[in-house]
């Protein structure tokens, strides 16, 4: 047995030890943003756990609904906003939660209102669970400016309000990326110890990439600067034509100079703006990962 390797095994740097770590740098914080986190990774470890096992549990097929943006619910896409709505909801730190999944907002009851709010697709990418390839959980949070009396204007703003953002990748492994506002850091799934351990320290955009990641499904919706940026591009570089937000944002920070999410045609003051809980998010994640990114509201 050998019992230096096990010995440097226990000195491993957990999602939990990471935020309470960040936490200890804020003398005034009382644990809250700490436990709302918690939650949210345990919710990632359920969804986690569903989607691998998807086929024997036979979760996997349409649900017999659509969702707000006219897309037919899967199983997992039920499963999964059922599971991270209950442990928003319990952790005792939210008021409002919006997910992809629902036509309206939730409000939380006064009982186990927080102050912060959570906006999260459950399942980004379950058009692909059927074909085995990545999925996953995105979620950004904001702080509501009355915990006595939220409302809905507390998650219609923009994305530069947002304390926190990150997303959970359901594939070959489990990665969950994480921002506070002071950098990027990824987390990937110990299997055998249930836990998240830190792999990704400050993760960083390339300055000089090969790819270049836009959604050109929406190419008719673009507005006339963001069509003339991304003509060019096509000579210069290689299209990741990965048509799935969660597999873009985490091929973009680390090997993709230019990335874009242009404009869909849908309002930004709109409740269901696919913006507020997927482009918004992602956009933190970029800025924060890159010197020459711009924030998008």
């Amino acid at each position: 047995m050998d019992h230096a390797a096990d010995a440097n095994r226990t000195d491993l740097m957990t999602i939990t030890r990471f935020v309470l770590n960040e936490q200890s740098k804020h003398p005034e914080s009382r644990g809250d943003f700490t436990i709302l986190l918690s939650h949210i990774v345990l919710g990632c470890k359920f969804v986690c756990s569903a989607v691998n096992k998807a086929g024997l549990a036979k979760l996997i097929g349409l649900a017999g609904e659509t969702n707000v943006q006219g897309e037919e619910q899967k199983k997992l896409d039920v499963l999964s906003n059922e599971v991270l709505i209950k442990a928003l909801i319990s952790s005792g730190r939210t008021s409002i939660l919006v997910s992809e999944e629902d036509e309206e907002a939730i409000f939380v009851e006064p009982a186990y209102r927080g102050k912060y709010c959570v906006v999260f697709d459950p399942l980004d990418g379950s058009s692909n669970i059927d074909c085995g390839v990545s999925i996953g959980t995105i979620f950004g949070i904001y702080m509501v400016k009355d915990v006595k009396e939220p409302t809905l204007e507390d998650v219609l703003r923009p994305g530069t309000s947002m304390v926190a953002a990150g997303y959970c990748m359901y594939g070959s492994s489990c990665v969950l990326v994480l921002s506070t506002g002071s950098g990027v850091n990824g987390f990937t799934l110990d299997p055998s110890l249930g836990e998240f351990i830190l792999t990704h320290p400050n993760i960083k955009t390339p300055k000089k990439g090969k790819i270049y990641s836009v959604n050109e499904g929406n190419a008719k919706n673009w507005d006339g600067p963001t069509a003339k940026y991304v003509r060019p591009c096509r000579s210069f570089y290689m299209v990741q034509a990965y048509c799935d937000c969660i597999a873009s944002i985490c091929i973009c920070p680390r090997y993709v100079e230019n990335c874009k999410f242009p404009k869909d045609g849908s309002s930004p003051k709109s409740l269901r703006y696919v913006g507020r809980y997927i482009l918004f998010p992602d956009n933190m994640l970029l800025v924060e990962s890159c010197s020459t990114c711009l924030h998008v509201n």
